[in-house]
């Protein structure tokens, strides 16, 4: 039977029905809207999205789906603070096309990163995270200032460690480590130079979903299809999707460019 949004909504309801769960389905945008009751938070998950994700594995994106919202449930209903959390607070990459203020309006604190990209900043809590808004910003007693520089720090920590692939002469490395900051990565610019110096040809970046960062070493057309298909791939199968497009590192800055077809490379977008 084909996976429709109809049907992937009464898995889900049956999935994460319990005490104090309620449902609300808006049929105009296909979207369910999972809200506890007692605390009156929830998160709205867009049916069409899942569906997608379950052309690939449907089991798995049901079985994620469920799980995020689950976390997400159990950590709106917690009472947060940043203090003495220094060492669980992250940046995390996201399309500039994601919320900037969450569900009940608070603005999230964020930074500026690229045309396709922003920074926001995430509180690790083992299996979830929470995104840092102004309200819990303000609550600890916090400054933007200390969350950017504490994030930065805590992110220098983590493993770059890169598998790497050579596809017609172009070399391909991976950082997917599953610690949940694989894309944030990309904000760590002393493992970007490092990684430029090992580069021969012209040195490519892509954060197609929030799992994986790809640093490519392009030294020829030929490489920049090959990144624009895996990026495409990348980008549809991740459970957090950022951007399709890629970077060209110069100078110790990101450039987003388009990869056109027959192994031509597009104009940079500012």
């Amino acid at each position: 039977m084909k996976m429709t949004n109809k049907r992937m909504k009464e898995i889900l309801c049956e999935r994460l029905q319990g005490d104090h769960i309620s449902f609300t389905y808006n049929k105009e945008k296909e979207e369910l809207r999972v809200e506890n009751g007692t605390t009156k938070k929830g998160i709205t998950i867009s049916l069409p999205s899942v569906v997608a994700k379950a052309g690939l594995s449907e089991q798995r994106a049901i079985d994620e789906t469920v799980y995020y919202v689950k976390e997400a449930l159990e950590v709106m209903g917690s009472q947060l603070s940043l203090q003495g959390m220094d060492e669980h607070i992250y940046p995390v990459i996201r399309s500039t096309s994601f919320p900037t203020s969450s569900q009940d309006g608070v603005e999230f604190v964020t930074n500026e990163h690229t045309a396709e990209t922003r920074i926001y900043y995430a509180l690790d809590l083992g299996n979830t995270y929470r995104l840092i808004d102004q309200q819990l910003l303000t609550n600890s007693g916090w400054t933007h200032k200390q969350v950017e520089e504490v994030a930065q720090f805590n992110l220098k920590k983590l493993s770059t460690e890169t598998v790497s692939d050579t596809v017609g002469d172009n070399k391909f490395f991976f950082v997917s480590t599953k610690d949940g900051y694989d894309a944030s990565k990309v904000l760590n610019q002393q493992w970007l130079k490092s990684m430029r110096e090992q580069v021969v040809g012209e040195m490519a970046v892509a954060v197609p979903h929030g799992d994986v960062c790809i640093i490519a070493d392009i030294r020829n057309n030929v490489g920049y299809d090959v990144l624009a298909q895996m990026c495409m791939s990348f980008f549809a199968s991740g459970h957090v999707p950022i951007t399709a497009l890629s970077f060209i590192y110069e100078e110790g800055e990101l450039k987003p460019i388009f990869i056109l077809g027959k192994n031509k490379k597009g104009t940079p977008s500012e």
